[in-house]
C-alpha cells in the first residue's frame, strides 16, 4: 500500500534519497565517459591529421631546399649552393637548440608539490616510528639521530 509522502518515516526518506543520489553520481560518470570517449576521438583524429600535415611540410622543405640549391648552383658551383643551403639548416637547428635549451633551464620544477607532499608525510608518519627488531642489540633510531 503505498504512502503519502506526510505518512514516510525518515528512513524511507533518507533511503530514497540516497538511493537517488547514487543514481545521479553513476548517472553523471556515464556522461563523462561518454563526452571523454567523443572527444579522444575527435582529438585522435586531429593529431592525425596534424601528423600528415607536418609530414607534407617536410616533404616541401625538402623541395624547397633544392630548388634553392640549384638557384644558387646558377651563380655558384653546385657543391657550395647545397652546402651553404645545409649550413643554413645547422645554423637554424643550432639557434633552435639554444632556445629550447635556455626555456628548460628556467623550468621550476615541481617545488608547490614537492613540499606538500613533504608535509603530508611529515603529517602522516609520527615522530618515533617503532621499527621491527632485527637486531635486538641495537637501540630504536628516532628522526633526530639520537
Amino acid at each position: 500500500m503505498p504512502q503519502t509522502p506526510e505518512e514516510e518515516s525518515l528512513g524511507s526518506l533518507v533511503a530514497q534519497a540516497s538511493s537517488h543520489i547514487s543514481d545521479l553520481i553513476r548517472s553523471e560518470i556515464e556522461l563523462a565517459k561518454a563526452e571523454f570517449r567523443f572527444d579522444a576521438k575527435r582529438v585522435g583524429t586531429a593529431a592525425g591529421l596534424f601528423a600528415a600535415a607536418a609530414f607534407m611540410a617536410h616533404l616541401c622543405l625538402i623541395l624547397a631546399s633544392f630548388a634553392i640549391g640549384f638557384a644558387l648552383a646558377e651563380w655558384l658551383p653546385t657543391w657550395l649552393a647545397f652546402l651553404i643551403v645545409t649550413l643554413f639548416y645547422l645554423v637554424v637547428a643550432s639557434f633552435l637548440v639554444w632556445v629550447g635549451t635556455r626555456r628548460l633551464k628556467g623550468l621550476a620544477g615541481m617545488k608547490r608539490t614537492t613540499r606538500s607532499i613533504k608535509d603530508l608525510k611529515e603529517i602522516a608518519t609520527p615522530e618515533e616510528q617503532a621499527l621491527p627488531a632485527l637486531n635486538p642489540d641495537r637501540e630504536p633510531v628516532t628522526r633526530d639521530g639520537t
